[in-house]
């Protein structure tokens, strides 16, 4: 297990009620009402914010790839991750797909961007040989 040499940031939330509650974070800036994949709930879900959350990373990891190779990233990239929830022998289970698109850019350029953010985004990282991931680009 890798240790973190210097802690960045650390995000603080309450949660209460599980899947059909609610949380907030320390600093005021997000507060949701959450409820269970495929309800009638009125909030959103884990699986939704972790892929919101991996989307946002993996396109700043993107960013630094593209500046490492001296690329410009399209204005228009988009990322659109899906995260299912499933079960399995054992369990419950998460598995995820990336959908990246880096229009105007050469594929086999933005295949090595891809291919570097996979590697140093920290969502990734976690995820690998956790869960079964494919990125596609698009």
């Amino acid at each position: 297990m890798t240790q973190i040499e210097k802690v960045l940031y650390t995000g603080k939330t309450h949660t209460t009620g599980g899947r059909d509650g609610a949380s907030r974070s320390s600093d005021g800036r997000l507060e949701i009402k959450l409820s269970s994949p495929g309800s009638a709930g009125n909030g959103t879900n884990p699986e939704q914010l972790f892929a919101a959350g991996w989307s946002a990373c993996f396109i700043g990891a993107m960013g630094l790839a593209a500046g490492k190779m001296k690329v410009a990233l399209p204005a228009d990239l988009a990322l659109d991750t899906e995260v299912d929830l499933g079960t399995g022998d054992g369990g419950y289970f998460l598995q995820a797909r990336l959908n990246v698109s880096l229009p105007g850019l050469e594929r086999s350029v933005a295949q090595s961007i891809v291919d570097a953010a996979h590697q140093t985004c920290p969502y990734s990282k976690a995820t690998r040989g956790n869960i079964d991931v494919t990125i596609n680009l698009v």
